[in-house]
């Protein structure tokens, strides 16, 4: 398994334009929400346990986020746990408006994943790797956390690799 500084090495290596990293931090976490949003529905009690596969699938992604790092895991599990409780919400509404949030938020955050790329200039990194996927959300907290100055060691590494 790769270590937390080579996944975002890997997927900083398609991400070096502004405008492209600009339309990732509006589009992956549009992208993650739909993703919960659409898998939220049914949900089924298991011993009084109200449980959907949302729920299973970002306790799968933030064992992977903590494995590689304990405190990028820990940001990133706190937002999946707000998503799930956003897509709980849209759950409970008409299927049609659960649908339509759910599909319409997954397009409108893929157009703007492809239209960054434009502007990149390359190919989205899940293309090549499907560990993307992953990575984009890993990415936008690590890129935030060099923007406010917590990690300047991670933005050389990811600039020049």
């Amino acid at each position: 398994m790769r270590t937390f500084e080579q996944h975002v090495v890997s997927y900083a290596r398609y991400h070096r334009n502004a405008r492209n990293i600009a339309t990732h931090f509006v589009g992956v976490p549009l992208i993650v929400f739909a993703v919960i949003v659409i898998l939220s529905r049914p949900l089924i009690s298991v011993g009084g346990w109200p449980l959907n596969l949302a729920m299973f699938a970002a306790l799968a992604a933030s064992l992977f986020y903590l494995r590689i790092h304990v405190g990028f895991g820990l940001g990133l599990s706190a937002l999946l746990g707000a998503c799930v409780w956003g897509g709980l919400q849209l759950a409970q509404m008409s299927t049609t408006a659960w649908l339509l949030g759910g599909v319409g938020l997954f397009a409108f955050g893929w157009v703007l994943q492809f239209i960054g790329h434009i502007f990149e200039g390359k190919k989205p990194a899940f293309v090549d790797d499907l560990m993307g996927l992953l990575q984009g959300p890993l990415f936008l907290l690590v890129e935030a956390a060099v923007m406010l100055g917590w990690r300047p060691d991670l933005r050389a590494k990811m600039a020049h690799d």
